[in-house]
């Protein structure tokens, strides 16, 4: 009998019934877009954060920062430390191997250009096929660290030994374009560059002239050796722990630093990288990382927040309908009441109507929400969102605390009406 009746008032409320289950279903469907979103985000922002630049800087141990805070010259004593370019591919077998976009070495000297004034020089590498100790092979490089420049002309290319990119501000102190051919000394020694390209990367960087990496070691005599590298890794946002361990890994208890080691922390995979590159220190670039983990944050919370007022929508559409609902059977309610039905089994009745229309129009939510979350991840992105397993689960509480929250009203009023009263029209 009870379910003949749950069955009869929904078809005789079919209109309600849609609307309600409409309500449900957009606000399902935009639950499951935004989380779905959210928890697939932290890679994809990454990801495009690590198109602007790297986030890690490896320098060498005994290397000293005078040179760049008090112009201290190459060649002094002070910072003529350096790294082997023979273990940067280690770089690539740590625990967080597969968080490490790119990398690029890099080897700075200053050199003369043209018989005349002094020039940044930097050697690295453009576009390199690593065989890594692993027997993968990677592709590495300025160019995909550097995406952001505004190159007139060309990138170097792998054949390209000697050849050079040029900054625009020496470019333009210069007379220098794509085609020219540069002259460049250091120590009595002299090579002869064509500049293939001409860049702008609104920054320190237009004051330099890159070259392949081993060019430039020829040319400075430091054969297999680089005075930098830079990573760019995806991280998780820095937190109480992770700052600890930042300090002093060694003060954090067992299960502390377990925790910490197998999390992509910036200073997590920084400890590892100084654990495979022997005399490295590796620090994380912190107005970079910061922002990456503050972009995050408040992407994710703005999701969340959206997801929230979403749900609230809802409720208040359910609070509406179903009240409506209820006016309109008050006659149907007040009779049951009268022939000795209590409160709570009709109270029941209008809830599992409720929630039956609910899970029909949750269910079509959540598979609407599924597309939604892909046509997000391919418009902003430009790259499918991952479903995750735990959404559907959530998204079910949710559409059962929001049909229960959203009844509330429609139950006080149920609670209120008098057999005598509404039978009799009042």
């Amino acid at each position: 009998m009870f379910w003949r009746m749950v069955r009869g008032a929904v078809f005789r409320q079919r209109g309600r019934v849609l609307m309600i289950a409409l309500t449900v279903a957009l606000g399902a469907s935009l639950a499951t877009a935004m989380l779905g979103v959210m928890l697939d985000v932290g890679d994809k922002v990454n990801r495009e954060l690590k198109t602007y630049g790297a986030n890690i800087n490896v320098i060498p141990k005994g290397a000293s920062l005078l040179g760049d805070l008090y112009g201290v010259e190459d060649g002094s004593g002070v910072s003529d430390q350096y790294l082997p370019e023979s273990e940067l591919g280690s770089i690539k077998t740590i625990f967080w191997a597969f968080n490490i976009v790119d990398f690029a070495p890099y080897l700075d000297a200053r050199a003369v250009l043209n018989g005349g004034g002094d020039v940044s020089l930097t050697g690295t590498w453009f576009d390199k096929r690593l065989e890594l100790p692993t027997g993968e092979t990677l592709v590495t490089g300025v160019r995909g660290m550097k995406s952001w420049w505004d190159v007139t002309g060309e990138w170097l290319a792998p054949g390209d030994t000697h050849a050079a990119m040029v900054g625009s501000a020496v470019a333009e102190r210069n007379g220098l374009i794509a085609g020219d051919t540069i002259s460049v000394g250091y120590a009595g020694r002299s090579v002869d560059f064509l500049v293939k390209g001409v860049f702008d990367a609104g920054g320190s960087e237009d004051d330099r002239i890159f070259v392949p990496l081993g060019a430039a070691q020829e040319l400075t005599g430091r054969e297999g050796r680089v005075s930098r590298i830079e990573v760019s890794a995806l991280t998780t946002p820095d937190n109480e722990l992770s700052r600890r361990a930042a300090q002093d890994p060694q003060s954090l208890s067992v299960k502390d630093w377990e925790t910490w080691y197998c999390t992509a922390y910036v200073s997590a995979i920084c400890y590892q990288i100084q654990e495979v590159i022997p005399g490295a220190i590796a620090k994380p670039i912190r107005q970079v990382a910061e922002s990456e983990g503050a972009i995050l944050e408040k992407t994710q919370f703005l999701m969340l927040l959206i997801t929230v007022l979403s749900l609230a929508g809802s409720a208040l559409g359910i609070s509406n309908l179903v009240t409506a609902s209820v006016m309109e059977r008050s006659r149907e309610i007040g009779l049951l009441k009268a022939i000795g039905a209590h409160n709570s089994p009709v109270s029941r009745l209008v809830l599992t109507e409720t929630l039956a229309i609910a899970a029909i129009g949750g269910a079509a939510g959540y598979f609407a929400g599924l597309g939604f979350a892909q046509i997000i991840g391919q418009t902003v992105f430009g790259s499918a969102v991952e479903p995750k397993p735990m959404v559907a689960p959530i998204v079910a509480v949710l559409v059962v605390a929001v049909t229960l929250a959203g009844s509330i009203p429609s139950i006080r009023l149920l609670l209120s009406l008098r057999p005598a009263e509404v039978l009799h029209g009042r």
